[in-house]
């Protein structure tokens, strides 16, 4: 009898005895932390950060989490990088790189030599130079080393019942901006507000990329007619220019990963 791909997932993490976990709260890495639990029970630490350039709601939902599956759970403090303050093309490198130098530092502090990230197969197709400071530290990706799909996570995770089968993507509030322009806290600030805002409306998943003072607004294609309204968009833009955007436009070929790389 051939194992399914989870069962295949199961059994890589048995044998890797006692983990740490990189968790961020997102579709994947709550995928691997509860495969991890199932396949390692107690002998699995969740370990997130918290940093300028995370959403706040993710660290959140990161929280209950782990607390709902009796995971234990460590959170760090992160301070904002030099290195990725004028936001360089390879800032994806250096924030994992310094991100997960010190999750190997602090897991170890707790008994955990191995610490594994919920990288997929299917981000190798983006650009995405973070994972050459996996590589370099010896971090593993059990999801991308039994080449498991986006579709895959997501398939397993409603199996599981898991909160996040259906969750979008979220990335760092970094890539909310184009690159190689220097970024403040409050520009941070300002962007989480906004997304904070379109998700209360029923937007999950939108991005708010910023241009100067101009806010471009992604949302889901198959919620475009929605935001088309009239009164909404005008309700919309009223509150981003209150956040502190001057203009704010829509994007009207809507959300796609990563928009800004479309420059490199």
């Amino acid at each position: 009898m051939v194992p399914n791909r989870f069962d295949i997932l199961l059994n890589h993490l048995q044998g890797l005895k006692k983990v740490a976990v990189a968790f961020s709260g997102g579709v994947d890495s709550t995928l691997l932390l509860k495969a991890a639990q199932m396949a390692l029970g107690n002998n699995v630490l969740a370990i997130s950060i918290r940093t300028m350039y995370i959403p706040g709601w993710e660290l959140e939902e990161a929280v209950n989490f782990s607390r709902q599956h009796g995971i234990r759970h460590k959170i760090f403090e992160m301070p904002f990088l030099h290195q990725i303050r004028n936001n360089p093309k390879n800032r994806c490198y250096w924030c994992k790189s310094n991100l997960f130098k010190y999750m190997q530092s602090e897991a170890q502090k707790e008994g955990f030599n191995t610490v594994i990230d919920g990288t997929n197969f299917d981000d190798l197709k983006d650009y995405r130079p973070g994972l050459q400071a996996l590589k370099e530290l010896n971090i593993q990706s059990p999801l991308l080393e039994l080449k498991i799909t986006k579709d895959e996570i997501r398939e397993f995770s409603r199996n599981l019942n898991l909160p996040t089968a259906n969750k979008p993507a979220y990335a760092c509030l970094l890539t909310r901006f184009p690159y190689d322009e220097e970024i403040h806290n409050s520009d941070l600030r300002r962007v989480e507000k906004a997304e904070k805002y379109l998700r209360t409306l029923g937007f999950q998943g939108s991005r708010v990329r910023v241009h100067g003072t101009l806010a471009r607004v992604e949302i889901p294609r198959h919620d475009l007619n929605s935001i088309l309204n009239a009164d909404l968009f005008h309700k919309v833009s009223r509150e981003l220019s209150e956040i502190g955007f001057t203009y704010v436009t829509l994007d009207m070929e809507g959300y796609r990963t990563g928009s800004h790389n479309e420059s490199l």
